[in-house]
């Protein structure tokens, strides 16, 4: 049974085009991973199937009665909500049921014989429909998915604007599980998630009976819970039945057959216009030559996509800074209160350590804390001697007015246009991205825009906040890459092993510091 039919959709942002005459149908079941490049269109896809944005043209069409629940990189919070509050929104359609039925029960009190029949119908009707649904076990559900996603640790009764995005995230995955929609559609679910969650939300997925939509760059998970792949590329929309490895190896097949045709058309092409070339003018040979061009006139040309441009990330090295980088002296991180014990740490030059552990626990806190952007609520840091600090940061800020040439120029007001541009490009955005708005980037591309000032200015110590949320597989293999290169000192936040394996000297698993395990 097909739940979303999407018929020849086209779309596109003022002369940059995401989509071309693009369909897509989705069945009961099916649990589908939509992969592509940053910026290739996958989260504008989500919000034009959601109805959040209007396609320039083509037909969306749900299943009747079909429940939605969507999982949205960006969703915003409201203060003055507590964890509860947003947990307990998943069943806003229950308690306004309940309101009708109370409202229902007031009318009886002055209605007629004939009418108290109606009211007393409709009041059963509601009743069965609040207990089929377990109305009355609301609080408990709450507290059973808060506990599963470890909200209950970070207080159910605490506002959600005080949230580090991992338990943003945790939060509104909760409330979409609660919801129990016919079909999940979840945009990088993974980002801000720890490890220990990650498993929970691959084994829930694995055991999901309804059809879910899922955009994720984390090949291990993606790989253990999905069974068909939509790759989004120039334009197209195509699909692929089996996992993400399964579709890596019949795309590339796929590519070296079209990439042989394409060769040996040209071959006949530049064959068949030499010929003409050198026939049309003769008598004798004239109608060969005209044949033959009539065949190239009518042949169908194979056309090879343009080479997405690959990012380059070669970070500047500043001189060489003293033996330590920094170090704590029974130094407590927190806000009101306190997130550690008193901590000794030290870090020396050459090390390249990874910190581990839960979200909420205080990584990114201390980070800032070393950084000198927070105060400690006790105890000090040290910084060593001659620090040229790069500070990659895990968003940006929603509210950003500027296009990327002038977030650059902003940075580096030497620099020429055609150095902005040549920054920007080898970062592996094209000419359409450089010249749009930040805020209209997807969070890859914005990764690429940060990643992008912090490698063109020279530094000796790399604090990096979970850099590989948003980043696509090639962006992640080659900032890899330049981490192991890097001659400095690097301290980052990372929740994915495949990618600190191999490049980090030390990991430094922070829940054995932390006060919120």
């Amino acid at each position: 049974m097909s739940i979303l039919n999407v018929e020849h959709l086209t779309h596109g942002f003022g002369d940059r085009a995401i989509f071309e005459d693009v369909s897509f149908r989705l069945l009961k079941g099916e649990h589908i991973g939509l992969v592509g490049a940053n910026g290739e269109g996958k989260s504008t896809f989500m919000n034009i199937i959601t109805g959040k944005l209007q396609p320039d043209e083509g037909k969306i069409e749900w299943a009747k009665n079909v429940r939605v629940g969507y999982l949205d990189q960006h969703t915003i919070l409201e203060k003055g909500q507590t964890v509860r509050d947003v947990l307990s929104s998943a069943f806003a359609w229950l308690y306004e049921m309940e309101a009708n039925m109370n409202e229902i029960c007031d009318r009886m009190g002055e209605a007629d014989e004939a009418e108290l029949e109606q009211l007393m119908e409709e009041l059963s009707v509601i009743q069965d429909l609040l207990t089929n649904h377990d109305f009355y076990m609301i609080d408990a559900k709450v507290d059973e998915v808060g506990r599963a996603l470890g909200l209950m640790e970070i207080g159910m009764e605490r506002d959600v604007t005080e949230l580090s995005g991992g338990q943003r995230t945790k939060v509104l995955l909760g409330k979409l599980l609660l919801a129990k929609p016919d079909i999940l559609l979840l945009d990088e679910p993974t980002n801000y998630l720890d490890a220990e969650h990650i498993e929970w939300l691959k084994r829930y997925l694995n055991e999901y009976e309804n059809a879910f939509i899922l955009i994720s760059h984390d090949i291990p998970f993606l790989n253990s819970v999905v069974n068909l792949i939509y790759h989004m590329n120039n334009l197209e929309l195509n699909r692929y039945v089996g996992n993400y490895e399964k579709f890596e190896e019949v795309y590339a097949v796929k590519q070296a057959q079209l990439e042989a045709a394409y060769n040996k058309q040209q071959k006949e092409i530049a064959d068949l216009k030499d010929f003409v070339a050198r026939n049309k003018a003769r008598v004798a040979t004239r109608n060969m030559a005209m044949s033959r061009q009539k065949k190239l006139d009518k042949m169908d040309v194979i056309e090879l996509a343009a080479q997405k441009p690959k990012p380059e990330f070669l970070f500047k090295e500043a001189r060489t800074p003293g033996r330590y980088i920094f170090q704590t002296k029974e130094l407590v991180i927190g806000y009101d209160e306190p997130l550690s014990k008193p901590l000794d740490l030290a870090m020396e030059r050459g090390q390249k350590i990874v910190m581990t552990g839960s979200n909420g626990i205080g990584k990114t806190t201390l980070l800032r804390s070393i950084l000198g952007l927070i105060p400690p609520l006790s105890g000090e840091v040290e910084q060593g001697d001659y620090l040229e600090i790069g500070y990659f940061e895990q968003e940006m800020d929603k509210n950003i007015s500027t296009t990327c040439i002038e977030e650059i120029w902003k940075d580096f007001p030497s620099y020429t246009q055609y150095e902005v541009r040549s920054a920007l490009a080898k970062c592996g955005l094209t000419t359409k991205h450089i010249e749009s708005m930040v805020r209209v980037l997807s969070g890859g591309e914005q990764a690429k825009v940060r990643l992008c000032k912090l490698i063109n200015r020279p530094t000796n110590i790399l604090l990096l906040d979970e850099p590989t949320n948003h980043l696509d597989v090639d962006a992640k293999e080659e900032l890899k890459r330049a981490l192991q290169e890097y001659k400095g000192s690097i301290l980052m936040v990372c929740h994915e092993p495949e990618f600190y394996d191999g490049l980090a000297t030390d990991v430094w698993d922070c829940a054995k510091w932390s006060t919120r395990v």
